[in-house]
């Protein structure tokens, strides 16, 4: 046997079908697309068509919705931190952000934020200034004598309820002046009167 003579076993490789051929070559003429219309051209995919009905994922029901901006946290379980700790990556009762692990090569980038899950056991005292924190966690934190700051974005629903504060106590202001108008015209019928 020699490399030249190397073959695969018969029937291992199916060589393609080749199509418009000739009419006796088996897919000749039409090559296996019907006759005429749209989809015997090329450059044409009609993706759930169903003959003109209602179509399968139309009439499915649909459920639950998509964020349109969601954001992306770092999930680091307070084991790992445990971990860290023990490998003197993280210092006992140092203040634990998404730029300390970082630094401590526990997450490889902040993206927006870190959020810390309860998943292992935590034994030593740390600070947290975090994104978010499952609740399970932050009571295995705080009964450590940790304390936690759960960082609030910059486009949270809070200045839309500021704005809105503000508008109706705007709304309210020319209230309050128009009663105290009506109350100065009421003095001065008054010493008209008089």
């Amino acid at each position: 046997m020699k490399l030249n003579e190397l073959r695969d076993n018969p029937g291992a490789r199916k060589s393609r079908m080749r199509v418009g051929r000739g009419t006796s070559s088996g897919k000749g003429k039409t090559a296996g697309r019907g006759v005429k219309g749209q989809t015997s051209r090329s450059g044409v995919a009609i993706k759930g068509f169903e003959g003109g009905q209602m179509p399968l994922h139309m009439r499915l029901p649909k459920r639950g919705f998509n964020v349109p901006n969601p954001k992306k946290l770092n999930a680091v379980n307070l084991g790992r931190l445990q971990v860290a700790v023990e490998a003197g990556k993280l210092k006992k009762g140092a203040t634990v952000s998404a730029a300390s692990l970082v630094e401590a090569g526990i997450i490889r980038r902040e993206l927006d934020g870190v959020r810390i899950l309860a998943k292992g056991a935590l034994t030593e005292k740390l600070d947290f200034e975090v994104a978010g924190m499952s609740k399970a966690a932050q009571d295995a934190v705080e009964k450590l004598g940790g304390k936690v700051n759960i960082l609030v974005a910059a486009n949270t629903d809070e200045a839309p309820k500021a704005k809105k504060a503000t508008k109706a106590e705007t709304a309210e202001q020319p209230a309050e002046d128009n009663a105290s108008d009506e109350t100065a015209d009421e003095a001065s019928d008054e010493t008209s009167e008089d």
